[in-house]
């Protein structure tokens, strides 16, 4: 089966280089009409310009495809809504969201300003907030959305100096398990995109020599645009980068029971291997679920009383 996106508009954030560019073609290639978003900023954020992202809406011209170029700040909701309301006019509708835009600015959390701190998360996390909910009220109406929020091993895992770009990239797995359970029933699949790819953002980590041959911006296209088709995935965290691709999930211990009279940090502490145990772990789907596997423990030790 040949994925393709024949009739579907999408918008790529952060397109004007690095894996939004290759994103924006790939779709283009594959039928999409495509928004090429893009502030025109360095990594850091600083600097505004159109170019980046007219230069591949005319790639994608040249190749025989349909694009615009567009240089909103994801972190401005008006810029946003301006953007989506300019796609649904010269094309009707929005099937696609690709959450990319994002920026750097790394320290240690003891020399991090607030401020600092703030603007990467109002990049990473406000602007898929914006972005999404631009697009949404036009997915709901035409019973059809496919939306990527752009996490990382940084988020799900921690990285050293990334306090704030961890904070936020963990934040939008979080956005992405809500967005699913209400996007459900309107047919919206919101998934996350977790990408080790060799880019600007990337460019000074020290990355050897011989890996960056393999780190290319299209290895992890290849699962951005199976997240996106018709018949993608929902609610999955596709890890992606060098030709490797795996899905990251988060899983619950089944735990221990302790009857009110034993609740207590000395129990807590006793108990913490078994509490720590695999064996009977789960992926739970909504946060209610925990609740309702605590209670079901406990009935179940009142029973057997």
């Amino acid at each position: 089966m040949t994925i393709r996106f024949d009739g579907k508009v999408a918008i790529v954030t952060g397109a004007g280089n690095g894996l939004g560019r290759s994103h924006a073609l790939a779709l283009a290639a594959r039928g999409a009409k495509v928004v090429v978003n893009d502030l025109g900023g360095d990594r850091s954020g600083v600097g505004a310009s159109a170019t980046a992202a007219q230069k591949v809406v005319d790639e994608i011209v040249q190749n025989g495809g349909q694009a615009m170029a567009n240089d909103a700040n994801v972190a401005k909701a008006e810029e946003v809504d301006a953007m989506v309301a300019a796609a649904l006019k010269q094309w009707g509708r929005v099937d696609v969201l690709v959450n990319n835009a994002g920026i750097l600015r790394d320290k240690t959390f003891q020399k991090m300003t607030l401020d600092e701190f703030k603007l990467v998360m109002d990049v990473h996390v406000m602007g898929s907030v914006h972005c999404t909910k631009a697009v949404w009220g036009a997915m709901r109406e035409q019973n059809y959305g496919r939306i990527v929020m752009t996490t990382s091993s940084s988020g799900l895992y921690g990285n050293f100096g990334q306090s704030n770009y961890g904070a936020a990239k963990m934040a939008v797995v979080g956005f992405m398990n809500t967005l699913h359970l209400e996007g459900e029933k309107y047919n919206i699949r919101v998934n996350a995109l977790a990408p080790t790819a060799f880019t600007r953002m990337t460019g000074d980590i020290g990355i050897p020599e011989a890996a960056l041959a393999l780190l290319t911006p299209e290895s992890v296209t290849a699962g951005l645009l199976y997240l996106v088709s018709e018949d993608g995935p929902a609610r999955t965290i596709l890890c992606a980068g060098a030709g490797g691709y795996a899905r990251a999930m988060i899983y619950e211990t089944d735990g221990v029971f302790l009857p009110a009279d034993q609740q207590s940090p000395e129990n807590v502490a006793a108990l913490f291997e078994q509490i720590s145990s695999a064996e009977g772990q789960q992926m739970l789907i909504k946060g209610s679920d925990q609740s309702a596997k605590f209670i079901a423990k406990a009935v179940k030790s009142m029973q057997s009383r």
